[in-house]
């Protein structure tokens, strides 16, 4: 069940299905437009490599996040994204948060973000999550919702927020 602010504007979350591996290859591609666009190869090399890198991330998530809530985010019917999260003590895990880019920036993924720290917090837990270094948009988000950077692995910023850091 998505925050009630979202529910207002006809969002909902749903467990997602093999159905949608039909267009999640396509988001995961959105997400690495701008990375995308500066390589200098043919659309259809840059397609094949965007389904090939999904399909390496499908896998590793379910067999490392079998336990996890895989949902969709959908405004009325019409999916605007995925939300990844594992709910476990210590810290929930947000796995993966992705949407689509006119969905971007409108509050959506705050609003879950938010509704998932406040039920971590119930439970007596706080949040984790991981994002890459190159990108500064996100990291900025999960800081303004009060993550912080706890190290680095890769090249990616790892992130935890505590209940009292809200």
């Amino acid at each position: 069940m998505p925050p009630s602010p979202l529910r207002g504007k006809g969002l909902a979350l749903r467990r997602a299905g093999d159905g949608d591996l039909a267009w999640l290859p396509r988001l995961y591609a959105s997400t690495r437009a701008d990375e995308m666009a500066a390589v200098p190869w043919s659309e259809t090399a840059k397609q094949a490599f965007l389904a090939e890198q999904f399909g390496h991330q499908h896998r590793h998530y379910v067999a490392h996040f079998g336990d996890a809530d895989f949902l969709i985010v959908e405004q009325d019917g019409r999916p605007l994204g995925r939300y990844y999260l594992q709910c476990n003590a210590p810290d929930h895990l947000l796995v993966d948060i992705s949407l689509w880019p006119e969905a971007r920036g409108h509050g959506i993924g705050s609003q879950l973000i938010r509704a998932s720290q406040d039920e971590a917090a119930r439970q007596g837990c706080g949040m984790r999550l991981h994002v890459l270094q190159a990108n500064q948009s996100a990291r900025r988000l999960y800081e303004r919702l009060g993550f912080v950077v706890t190290g680095a692995e890769g090249f990616h910023h790892h992130m935890q927020w505590r209940p009292a850091a809200r």
